[in-house]
């Protein structure tokens, strides 16, 4: 007999630690995010492992940091490679319409006459808003074709928790 049992959220990785900075413990980091600024409103990663004590530009896209647990050049060599992440619990609270691109990972999608379409594996953005790429179930045991809405009221007139509904208009066989 299985019991199922809940599945934490997958952590968000904001940022890497690409090496040390100085002698004194500072990393520089790559950001996956909006900027060090943005980085700077959480002071805890990794499930608490590092406590962020200041960051900084870097002025090449990246970021220098100082983590408390961090003190010498040897520890902070040590750390490259390291992801930074956080739980989807430490985001801020959104308004009404907005959403997190971790949040529409993974997500069904479904026309409006709940007829499954698949599933979101993919937000992209090239400018002129998101785009939702959507992976149909598989077929045959081949994966699934994949196909592209705009994140728009009109493409997606509805989402939640639990699924995104697609008008059929933009659904491509």
């Amino acid at each position: 007999m299985s019991q199922d049992k809940p599945v934490a959220p997958s952590p968000v990785t904001l940022a890497a630690i690409i090496g040390a900075h100085g002698v004194t413990g500072e990393v520089r980091l790559k950001l996956f995010g909006e900027g060090w600024a943005e980085l700077k409103r959480y002071k805890r990663f990794n499930e608490g492992a590092f406590t962020l004590q200041k960051i900084r530009d870097d002025n090449k896209g990246g970021a220098v940091a100082r983590f408390a647990e961090c003190t010498d050049r040897n520890t902070a060599e040590k750390l490259r490679g390291t992801a930074l992440t956080i739980t989807r619990a430490d985001f801020p609270d959104l308004a009404e319409g907005e959403y997190y691109h971790a949040d529409l990972l993974g997500l069904p999608a479904v026309s409006e006459c709940g007829e499954a379409l698949g599933a979101i594996v993919q937000v992209l953005n090239f400018g002129a808003g998101d785009i939702l790429e959507i992976e149909r179930p598989p077929v045959d045991g081949k994966p699934g074709k994949r196909f592209m809405v705009p994140m728009n009221q009109d493409a997606v007139p509805e989402w939640s928790a639990e699924r995104a509904i697609v008008d059929s208009a933009f659904v491509v066989d």
